[in-house]
């Protein structure tokens, strides 16, 4: 934070007395550099509220030098309405009468972090508490997020948790959106704590074990090798020496150029474009085999085969889908070459107009 800022935050924060922005100095003051060495060392970041417990309490418990006191709504309320960034970048920085890092470097900005969420959840708040991205596991897939966790609850419907594959159960929850549901897993909802209780699951393997819990399908099949995928953007990847270009209109825009067909009316169709070229090359590819599957993650969807299409000498690949959910849909695109050893795959999403 520079100088100037530092003066207008101080104008505005002026009427608060001696109630200093949140003194966190108290997080790192008393901390030994020895300890928390050997708990790096491990990958064991603390908790913040075994931070609070060991260090912040000597200041935050009482409200010495002005620190707001732990449970102190009205303490706490101003400084939680900057957010979690701004104020773990006051004590990482420094600000009024704090020193940088509260005056202990050996202290981990990611325990910061977790000290201040815990002190603001403790007065008042609802922050989900952080995760160390840098320390995470590799993605795991929704089966093994419930066979580990979620089953403790959800296998026999513990404290009326939705049981596993009981979609009549799902489906009312699924209602307001799959966005939704997962939001509140990752939260915390009625006796769930958030993220299921696992502080190191990621959002993407919360979604992943909502919808296996929803429709817990297990493949006999080994899907097609999906090659590393170069993004170029949303709709671009670079797959195996192939740039994969997705196109999506609604259907009713391609009155002017009907393909395949008469093109169904109603809400929901769109029309699903793929166009090939060799990455080294350049060249299009005119003669492949491309399928699409088109699926809402939770209510599924379909699979289709695209037709060639031959405009102004270029060729791509077409069909239309129907997408009517509200939920954002996985486009999967298969493609097979004459002459290659297997499929090449490719995954985009698509979210409605």
């Amino acid at each position: 934070m520079s100088t100037a800022e530092m003066r207008r935050f101080g104008s505005r924060s002026s009427g608060i007395g001696t109630t200093k922005i949140l003194a966190v100095a108290a997080v790192v003051a008393t901390v030994s550099p020895i300890a928390l060495e050997g708990a790096r060392a491990q990958g064991n970041d603390r908790s913040g509220k075994e931070v609070v417990q060991a260090v912040c309490s000597a200041c935050h418990a009482t409200g010495k030098d002005g620190a707001p006191r732990i449970g102190d709504e009205m303490a706490w309320r101003e400084r939680a309405s900057q957010g979690l960034t701004a104020l773990t970048q006051h004590a990482i920085q420094g600000i009024r009468q704090m020193p940088a890092h509260g005056g202990n470097p050996d202290v981990t900005d990611f325990e910061i972090e977790r000290a201040v969420t815990y002190m603001v959840n403790q007065s008042g708040g609802h922050w989900t508490q952080p995760i160390n991205k840098a320390a995470l596991p590799g993605a795991r897939s929704g089966e093994q997020i419930v066979k580990a966790q979620c089953a403790k609850c959800h296998q026999t419907g513990e404290g009326g948790a939705p049981r596993i594959g009981d979609k009549a159960a799902w489906i009312p929850r699924l209602k307001v959106g799959l966005n939704a549901v997962v939001r509140s897993a990752i939260t915390g909802h009625g006796g769930m704590p958030a993220r299921g209780g696992l502080a190191d699951l990621t959002d993407e393997e919360m979604r992943s074990a909502v919808i296996y819990m929803f429709n817990p399908v297990t493949v006999t099949t080994a899907p097609a090798p999906v090659a590393p995928a170069v993004v170029r953007d949303g709709n671009h990847k670079v797959v195996a020496g192939m740039d994969i270009y997705l196109g999506i209109v609604p259907a009713s825009s391609t009155k002017k150029m009907p393909m395949h067909g008469s093109i169904p009316s109603g809400k929901g169709y769109y029309h699903v474009n793929i166009s090939l070229f060799d990455s080294r090359t350049r060249t299009e590819i005119k003669d492949a085999d491309v399928e699409v599957t088109a699926e809402d993650l939770v209510m599924g969807g379909e699979t289709k085969k695209l037709e060639a299409m031959k405009f102004n000498n270029g060729t791509s690949y077409g069909n239309y889908f129907h997408m009517p959910g509200a939920n954002p849909y996985r486009i999967t695109v298969h493609i097979t070459k004459p002459g290659a050893p297997q499929p090449v795959t490719a995954e985009f999403d698509f979210k409605h107009y």
